[in-house]
């Protein structure tokens, strides 16, 4: 019977994948790359202390940034906010803490199937070492425990992950790929615990919206698709009966973006409608484009912006940049490359 099951929703994925044929063969690629991953902070030295201390995070760089470009950029009058670059691995994180106006914190009641939810998946060599390292630095969790995915979930079979949380309650995850899973640089560890950041998780309302903006409008492609389900999954995500439709998206360089759409249960509070962007649960994904084209491609799409649409380069801002929402309200900033 469970062979079955697993014979059916493969071919429902696949039937779902060819429906959506125009939007898997993107004709023009908007995206060249995914640089980073944006997070706002309420106090940049805390979560500095955290995520070099913790997690092993390099400083790269830190910055203040103010100015009409910068207004109109984050669409928030008054901004002056300090950006620190983080990289680990060859990936990179920006903590962003907005000294002025500051934003609203996270909602203590947050769940991982509400609309607003995004984590950063961090790729360890070992991880009951990295679980052990953790604890002992006491942080929140948000699943139970590590869980192990069943090997009957062909896509996910023996991936063990954990969800804990920042000092500020932000999700993350830990992540670790068995052997002929994941990018194969995942199993060269050279002696380090935490490896990099593979993906970037946020939960949309329907996968196939999503995919209009992300492979049709910004030209990002399908990487893979997986159905999550079981106690394993609910332990996971600490969400009681979630199935998730999972569909991974890749630019030509950087970290994914991984699309969680809660087949169950669909009961997740839907972004707020006036987040801002120095609102603590509002992240950015931030990527290299042909800025001309996203948005003229945001345009077609009737997809929103944060800034009032291409912002040119000058002061504080080295590369004309344009920050836009998808449909579920996850925002991204695409600077010209």
């Amino acid at each position: 019977m469970r062979q079955h099951h697993l014979l059916r929703d493969a071919l429902l994925l696949s039937l779902g994948l060819l429906a959506h044929g125009a939007a898997i063969a993107a004709p023009h690629a908007v995206v060249q790359s995914i640089d980073a991953v944006s997070v706002t902070v309420a106090d940049a030295d805390r979560s500095v202390a955290f995520y070099r201390d913790v997690l092993g995070f390099a400083v790269v760089a830190d910055t203040e940034n103010a100015g009409e470009r910068i207004e109109h950029l984050y669409g928030v009058f008054g901004t002056r906010v300090r950006v620190v670059s983080l990289k680990l691995g060859q990936e990179s994180l920006r903590l962003e803490q907005f000294i002025a106006p500051r934003g609203r914190p996270l909602p203590p009641d947050a769940q991982s199937n509400d609309g607003s939810f995004q984590h950063v998946a961090i790729i360890v060599s070992d991880m009951d070492r990295a679980y052990a390292w953790l604890r002992e630095h006491k942080v929140e969790h948000a699943s139970t425990a590590p869980q192990l995915l069943p090997q009957w979930n062909a896509a996910a079979g023996g991936i063990a992950a954990f969800y804990f949380r920042d000092p500020d309650g932000h999700n993350l995850e830990v992540l670790h790929f068995p052997q002929g899973k994941g990018d194969p640089k995942w199993q060269v560890a050279d002696g380090h615990l935490f490896l990099g950041i593979d993906h970037t998780a946020i939960v949309v309302r329907d996968t196939d919206v999503s995919l209009r903006y992300y492979v049709d409008a910004l030209g990002l492609r399908v990487a893979g698709h997986s159905e999550n389900y079981g106690p394993e999954q609910e332990r996971l995500n600490n969400v009681f009966g979630a199935r998730l439709r999972i569909t991974a998206l890749r630019a030509s360089s950087g970290p994914g973006v991984e699309l969680l759409e809660y087949l169950a249960p669909r009961t997740g509070r839907p972004m707020p409608q006036d987040t801002r962007a120095n609102d603590l649960w509002s992240w950015r994904i931030d990527m290299s484009a042909d800025v001309n084209g996203a948005d003229q491609a945001v345009r077609a799409g009737h997809f929103d912006y944060v800034s009032p649409g291409i912002v040119p380069a000058g002061d504080t801002l080295s590369r004309a940049a344009l920050q836009i929402r998808d449909p579920d309200g996850h925002a991204a900033v695409l600077e010209e490359r």
